[in-house]
């Protein structure tokens, strides 16, 4: 019998999107086959403290009853258990998971992982970076301004005006770096606008403040490396007036249209656009890139990228392959073999420097 692949899940973190990695991770570990691959279920709380579990099926309370580690192994008390493996998988959604700092740490242990780099996961995870890129690229953006926590402190009602001025309503605020739309509201109206904006504030020390798009919400998966693929377009249907928190993981309501109904032109545009931006991030493994499809003038807006989508059970990346003839199961295999690629040309290059 060939040897299995040992493959490492990290999952919860410290961000506020630790729950939506428990599920993740539960459909990752349903859907990777046990034939092929060994699975080592890493569990991080939200304090940061890890521990080996026998798996992400367990529940919260099994999950946090037992002995935690410090992660970074010259800490007091860090970890002696083996966790080695062939690849680490990360399904860490948000801060210290999605933003390059666990990927760091990949780095610096020199161990093959999935998904983006570090430079791409930072940048693509700061919203406000990620569309410095995209203008570089020129690819369409709705209108945006970026705050930061200082100029809402100390310069509130200039804030307020510059916003009342520059914008009109409906508008969003969300937080720079969180995804799940964390911290995310549609401001109706001028009178609305300074909750938005001190909730915003309390995930982040820098917000967006972005037009609102009347029309569709249209979602996209890329897959690969130096030459990425398209799945077909899904199409985000909202229970409420924008698909919230509230509905993604707790009501869910909203209804999906896998793949959108999009004439063949559009599909096109969509696919292209969305294999460009992750190009402009310089994205490897995956990523779900986010549009707004305009009604009437069905003109195309890039909204943001991600670069570690969720992969629960009802999630747009996972179901946008199986309806592009990819299944979860051959979709998994694919992102590890991708991941040991990544790193076996990473080592080539390190291999062939000469001083």
């Amino acid at each position: 019998m060939t040897e299995r692949t040992k493959i490492a899940l990290l999952f919860g973190g410290r961000s506020a999107e630790h729950e939506v990695s428990l599920s993740s991770a539960a459909a990752i570990y349903k859907n990777l086959n046990p034939q092929k691959f060994e699975i080592r279920s890493i569990y991080i709380n939200k304090k940061g403290n890890w521990r080996l579990v026998p798996s992400p099926l367990l529940s919260f309370a099994e999950l946090s009853n037992g002995r935690f580690f410090p992660f970074i192994p010259w800490a007091k008390g860090a970890n002696t258990q083996d966790v080695k493996a062939d690849i680490y998988f990360p399904i860490l959604h948000g801060p210290f998971g999605e933003d390059g700092t666990i990927q760091g740490f990949f780095e610096m242990a020199d161990v093959p992982y999935i998904g983006a780099t570090v430079l791409a996961s930072a940048v693509s995870m700061d919203k406000a970076t990620a569309k410095i890129l995209f203008q570089a690229k020129n690819l369409p953006l709705t209108k945006y301004a970026v705050f930061l926590e200082e100029e809402w402190l100390f310069q509130t009602e200039t804030t307020l005006k510059r916003i009342q001025k520059e914008f009109s309503f409906p508008l969003f605020v969300k937080p720079a770096n969180l995804g799940s739309s964390v911290g995310i509201s549609q401001v109706k109206g001028f009178e609305e606008l300074g909750k938005a904006l001190t909730e915003a504030f309390l995930y982040d020390k820098k917000i967006l403040v972005e037009e609102a798009i009347r029309g569709r919400e249209i979602e996209c998966s890329v897959l690969g490396n130096e030459n990425p693929k398209a799945s077909l377009p899904g199409e985000v249907i909202p229970y409420r007036e924008f698909y919230d928190y509230q509905d993604k993981y707790i009501d869910g309501k909203t209804t999906f249209g896998i793949p959108a109904d999009l004439p063949k032109n559009i599909i096109k545009k969509i696919q292209d656009l969305s294999i460009k931006a992750f190009k402009a991030v310089d994205c490897s493994g995956m990523a779900r890139v986010d549009f707004f499809l305009q009604e009437k003038t069905n003109l195309i807006y890039l909204n943001e990228i991600n670069t570690i989508p969720g992969f629960t059970e009802i999630s747009m990346y996972p179901k946008l392959w199986e309806v592009s003839h990819l299944p979860f199961p051959d979709l998994l295999e694919k992102l590890i073999d991708l991941g040991l690629e990544k790193h076996r040309k990473k080592k080539r290059n390190i291999q062939g420097f000469v001083s």
